[in-house]
């Protein structure tokens, strides 16, 4: 029953650590919060103490996390700036775990080589959604951070990938050679891909199969739909390939592959809003197990710091900024790098680094905060070697990691307003312009169906349809559709348009609302045509405000 109480409190904490953000006369980053909470709640007066299986804990969080940042990946920007992302999350991941992991090594004394390699590997992914909860959605231009969510979906797979070998050398069952490692890492790299895909493709094929046989069950194809990730991962590492890119590549696949396009609207809308829940509570979990543990970890490290005569406590504190440091810097000189190639070498087709200011270039290295995978991550790491001693420096890696990610934060939440003042972006006016845009063309496709449909109803005998009312109603449903085809030209004006009528619905809806409470509670209607009606306003009113 402990088990079971602690769960609902964490769950309890991580949903009201939202509101109790919003709330404060000041903003604190969501993240920031629940951490603050965790640690609060660990603290001896209360006394909320958390213990778990670290191979648990990698299983359990890590694959929803990764499925959903690869669910979620904005295809178009994906494409256009591979080279970018690539760059980042395969170059400069290669460069932090070598140039990190050497200076993590040299130091802080009580750390041996590989474990800081691992520890540099932990530090190298960076966190999108830690990112938004500073910032807030939007703050970013879209240039910059379409590589960035780019860039976090996969580093998060190198990242972990460079943190098993680290680990599998540590532990004694990997031997470490430059062709070998390479090899290895395209092996499983490669082959976590392909199951990733051939897991997601399977569950694809299996829903219309399902739907054929049984019937449209959204609560089913929910379910299933949440333990891909997870079956994406355990198939992959089963058969020794990278669990972590298989639910990477599973993500991206279910988005794309027009399983969610062929699915029933009722799954569709379900599965999104599902899956923003467990998101939440998935990534708010994380953060508040790193809070929970701050107090242990900081006096384990402590007493291990007072016992090493070559390690003094405030040198620990020390170690995590100068790491810190070092990973801005190291980033900051890949753009740099990155910017200067592309400028010299990459004129016809540069990249987008090329055409970025020195403050762009800023904003995306102090933009590089860590997160919910780091710290997963760290916590993955074994207790104990095959030969039953601990695994060298383990508390040290994880106060290191726990630092650098809440420096980090630190680092965002008072640097990136400073950078970003006073950049205007015109993401929003293109997406409007591309919104507009898109709606007028469907338009015009479904104006061709409507009278398609006219003609071939009008001249059908079997329907028994008056031609007049035939005429009346798509004439209407055509004079809607119009107005959108009318509103690509003059975008102003329309927008005014739908700004005003959407105000118009909203009050409409709300009104009706208010009157089926009425009717039920006068018992003219029953309690289930009340949640029927009440549900059609739902959507409608969701809609509304969608578009907003």
């Amino acid at each position: 029953m402990e088990i079971f109480f602690t769960i609902l409190i964490m769950t309890l904490v991580v949903s009201l650590s939202g509101v109790v953000t919003r709330v404060m006369p000041f903003q604190i980053p969501l993240p920031l919060m629940q951490i603050a909470i965790g640690a609060l709640l660990a603290w001896p007066t209360f006394g909320l103490h958390v213990e778990f299986d670290p191979e648990l804990f990698l299983v359990l969080f890590i694959p929803p996390l990764l499925f959903a940042d690869g669910w979620k990946t904005p295809t178009r920007e994906f494409i256009e700036h591979g080279r970018e992302i690539l760059g980042l999350a395969l170059a400069l991941v290669l460069v932090t775990v070598v140039g990190i992991g050497f200076l993590i090594y040299w130091i802080v004394p009580g750390i041996p080589l590989i474990p800081a390699f691992a520890l540099a590997a932990v530090l190298s992914p960076t966190d999108a959604v830690a990112l938004s909860g500073i910032v807030g959605e939007g703050r970013i231009p879209k240039k910059i951070m379409g590589i960035l969510q780019g860039e976090a979906l996969m580093n998060d797979a190198s990242g972990l990938v460079s943190l098993k070998f680290a680990v599998a050398v540590a532990m004694g069952t990997m031997v470490f050679t430059v062709g070998g490692a390479t090899m290895e890492f395209l092996k499983v790299a490669i082959g976590g891909i392909l199951a990733g895909f051939v897991v997601s493709w399977s569950y694809g094929r299996s829903m219309r199969f399902l739907s054929r046989w049984g019937g449209d069950e959204p609560a089913t194809q929910i379910v299933l739909l949440f333990l891909l990730p997870f079956a994406s991962y355990l198939i992959a590492e089963h058969i020794g390939v990278s669990g972590i890119l298989a639910a990477v590549a599973a993500g991206m696949t279910i988005t794309r592959s027009g399983v969610m396009r062929t699915a029933p609207l009722a799954m569709r809308l379900r599965a999104n809003s599902t899956w923003a829940m467990l998101e939440f509570v998935f990534n708010g979990m994380v953060f508040l197990l790193l809070g929970l543990q701050l107090p242990d970890i900081l006096e384990s490290s402590l007493v291990a710091a007072e016992a090493d005569p070559n390690v003094e406590t405030w040198m620990l504190f020390t170690d995590i900024i100068l790491i810190y440091a070092a990973l801005m810097l190291v980033r900051f000189g890949w753009l740099w790098t990155m910017r200067k190639l592309s400028q010299r070498f990459l004129k016809k087709k540069p990249m987008e680094f090329g055409s970025w200011t020195t403050r762009e270039l800023l904003i995306s290295s102090v933009a590089g905060v860590r997160g919910a995978i780091t710290l997963a991550g760290v916590l993955s790491i074994p207790l104990l070697l095959p030969s039953g001693d601990a695994f060298p420096a383990r508390y040290e890696l994880i106060f290191l990691a726990a630092g650098v990610i809440l420096f980090s934060l630190f680092v965002g939440v008072i640097a990136l307003p400073i950078l970003l003042r006073h950049i205007e972006s015109t993401d929003n006016v293109q997406q409007r312009k591309e919104e507009r845009l898109a709606r007028a063309a469907t338009a015009d496709v479904a104006i061709v169906a409507i009278q398609k449909m006219e003609e071939r109803l009008a001249a059908d005998t079997t329907e028994n349809i008056d031609n007049q009312l035939l005429t009346e109603v798509s004439s209407r449903v055509i004079g809607n559709l119009r107005r959108r085809v009318d509103g690509r030209n003059d975008v102003e004006t329309s927008m005014l348009e739908e700004q005003l009528e959407r105000r118009f619905r909203l009050a409409a809806l709300r009104s009706e609302r208010g009157e089926l409470y009425h009717l039920r509670a006068t018992r003219q209607i029953s309690n289930e045509t009340l949640q029927k009606l009440l549900h059609d306003l739902d959507l409608l009113e969701a809609l509304l405000i969608e578009d907003a």
